[in-house]
């Protein structure tokens, strides 16, 4: 029995041979048949390959950053580090254009409007993909909270129904006691993060510097802040344990350059990855220092 079996398996004539058929693209056959030699393919002459179309495709248009309070100490330093980012750059303010005479001041398109008039918005944010808002102000308790917390909420707001993409509020720090003596500014100042946080849950960025320093330009006059605010940085950073005790801890909060600000600002508004949220102290030193995408 296992001899017939072994005839029936290594007989050629016991399993007849298969032939895999298959048809190319251009109606010809191909086997794999093992007893014949595959020839190699042959393009015919007649057949032309035709080469795939290429579409001429513009580049992705220019972002353009809104920067509300941009002719302030720190929204015309957020102004030049935009322009710096190959960005285009408007500002809105009630003044209108900056008293700053440097050349780069030229590239800006100055708006004068007022945020406590919300339809003055409407021009400024046509086509804006992001706003930063470095407006802020001192006065009375009323006064604070509605420039402060009002205006920054209808900012925030015609933003959102614009379709903005991002948005950036540089706030401010905790104080402790300055808290209780600028009541009007830092609830003005809160409700405006809450109002952020809620319209833009995914994009949007808080800052909370300190006292910023930096050189601040009045007219074609220079205030070099830094002389104070550099040193006391370089001391203040050693000292973050202090920052840490009851009440007058957060008097020992590290001053911050506005060019760090800037930086971070202009990066948040334009980095679809950065993170949302609120960002203190250390956490602008951090991003300042590292490279943008």
């Amino acid at each position: 029995m296992r001899s017939v079996i072994s005839r029936l398996i290594f007989s050629k004539q016991s399993i007849p041979r298969l032939n895999t058929m298959a048809v190319s693209g251009n109606g010809r056959y191909m086997t794999t048949d093992s007893t014949k030699v595959d020839e190699p393919f042959k393009v015919d002459k007649e057949s032309k390959v035709e080469e795939a179309e290429t579409v001429d495709v513009p580049p992705p248009p220019t972002q353009k950053l809104l920067v509300l309070g941009g002719s302030g100490f720190v929204g015309s330093h957020v102004c030049r580090e935009a322009l710096d980012r190959g960005l285009t750059v408007a500002s809105l303010s009630r003044s209108g254009r900056s008293s700053i005479r440097d050349s780069w001041a030229n590239h800006i398109t100055w708006h004068q409007g007022n945020l406590l008039l919300p339809d003055t918005l409407k021009e400024a944010l046509s086509g804006a993909t992001a706003v930063i808002s470095c407006v802020g102000g001192f006065g009375s308790n009323s006064h604070m909270y509605k420039i402060n917390g009002t205006a920054n909420i209808n900012a925030i707001r015609a933003a959102a129904e614009q379709g903005v993409k991002r948005f950036v509020y540089v706030s401010a720090t905790d104080f402790g006691v300055a808290n209780y003596l600028l009541q009007g500014y830092y609830a003005g100042k809160r409700a405006a993060e809450t109002e952020l946080l809620t319209k833009f849950p995914y994009s949007g960025v808080i800052l909370r510097p300190g006292f910023i320093y930096g050189t601040r330009s009045v007219g074609s006059m220079k205030i070099p802040l830094g002389v104070i605010g550099s040193p006391l940085e370089m001391v203040l950073q050693h000292a973050k344990p202090m920052s840490q005790l009851p009440l007058v801890g957060p008097l020992f909060i590290s001053p911050v350059n506005v060019t760090a600000v800037a930086q971070v600002a202009v990066r948040a508004a334009t980095d679809p990855v950065f993170p949302p949220g609120i960002i203190d102290v250390p956490g602008i030193q951090r991003y300042s220092q590292q490279k943008s995408s």
